[in-house]
């Protein structure tokens, strides 16, 4: 089955045709309304938004870091949104299609989490987190422009999954990269872009799991509440707490890893016991994005894997950490090359990077 146009408002928009090769699109563009809006803590506001379309929304499995895109609308000269010209999205090039329209029309594109979902509710609802960043002039991005002013009632166009789409398991949609296979111990650290992607994963896992989590975040202000039905130490990190100053991005969560994991004594999580690793590719965080997941990596390609023969989830330690490219870059180095932990068993993404506008 399949729709002359993969966008969904509630009603379904052409004619469904239903022939020999036609297919369900993995990503539908999902015509949302702003159903309330609250305030988390100084930097963290939560917009929730509903749509009877939501009901096709999803993977039919915990969100975890459930990666959307918000289409940011761009504004009228009387600041009202202008609607978001229509695009197809049968094909794969849909992305090219949006690019290609003129800038003051297309809005802007950003990358979120999914929070916590409520698809199976008569009115199906999705809870999205946004960092409230401004600069010292009070200048923001467009997503948090955006989220500023949100009131409901608001139009929005988001990108996300077809829960009707016949994918294999975990294929198909690219949008969750916490893939633990059948590690019992894991370790999951963020800064504050990071924190609803961690928040989300913990309230999932199986009480089984053992291990840590370090959120970073502006202010004391910030810590939310987080629960998990496994055995995670949780750990809130204020860069503005109380010494009085604002510690450099990214240096506490730095600080806060090497000390929980250390060298030695990390013989079970390594690959093998020949010491530390090889160090990783570099990667220049200021003109490519820094993604270096399970998921994506093909074992016997990686150069130098310690462990080529053994697939991703085959140890029983696996890390999932996000933030800002840099801070992750480094880490990537002290896991790989210090630690000697196989590349296999840790999710690096360089969800921002510091000095350039979000994408």
């Amino acid at each position: 089955m399949t729709e002359a146009l993969n966008r969904t408002d509630g009603r379904r928009e052409g004619s469904m045709v239903e022939t020999e090769a036609a297919t369900e699109p993995m990503t539908l563009a999902f015509e949302v309304t702003v159903s309330s809006v609250q305030e988390l803590s100084p930097n963290f506001r939560r917009v929730t938004f509903g749509g009877y379309c939501l009901r096709d929304f999803g993977l039919n499995e915990d969100t975890l870091d459930l990666r959307i895109k918000l289409m940011i609308p761009s504004l009228a000269p009387d600041g009202s949104a202008l609607p978001l010209p229509a695009f197809a999205m049968e094909s794969e090039g849909w992305y090219r299609e949006w690019l290609a329209m003129d800038p003051t029309l297309r809005g802007s594109m950003r990358t979120y989490t999914v929070r916590q979902t409520r698809l199976d509710a008569v009115y199906p609802e999705i809870d999205v987190d946004f960092v409230m960043h401004f600069d010292e002039h009070g200048r923001g991005g467009p997503a948090a422009n955006w989220a500023l002013n949100a009131t409901p009632g608001d139009a929005l166009t988001l990108i996300g999954p077809n829960n009707r789409a016949d994918r294999p398991q975990g294929g198909g949609y690219g949008g969750i990269e916490w893939r633990p296979g059948m590690a019992q111990r894991v370790l999951l650290a963020g800064d504050e872009t990071a924190v609803p992607a961690i928040a989300a994963i913990l309230e999932s896992l199986p009480s089984y799991m053992t291990g840590q989590a370090f959120l970073e975040v502006p202010e004391a202000g910030d810590f939310l509440e987080i629960s998990s039905p496994a055995n995670i130490q949780i750990t809130w990190l204020a860069r503005g707490a109380a010494i009085g100053r604002s510690r450099p991005q990214g240096e506490l969560l730095q600080d806060a890893v090497r000390r929980a994991i250390r060298v030695p004594g990390w013989v079970g999580i390594k690959a093998s016991d020949e010491g530390p690793g090889k160090e990783p590719e570099d990667i220049n965080v200021d003109k490519d994005i820094l993604w270096d997941t399970p998921g994506r990596l093909d074992a016997r390609a990686i150069e130098g894997s310690r462990n080529p023969d053994k697939p991703s989830g085959a140890l029983p330690f696996y890390a999932w950490i996000a933030g800002e490219a840099a801070v992750i870059k480094e880490l990537r180095r002290y896991l790989v090359r210090d630690v000697g932990i196989d590349r296999k068993q840790v999710a690096f993404m360089g969800y921002w990077r510091q000095g350039k506008a979000e994408g």
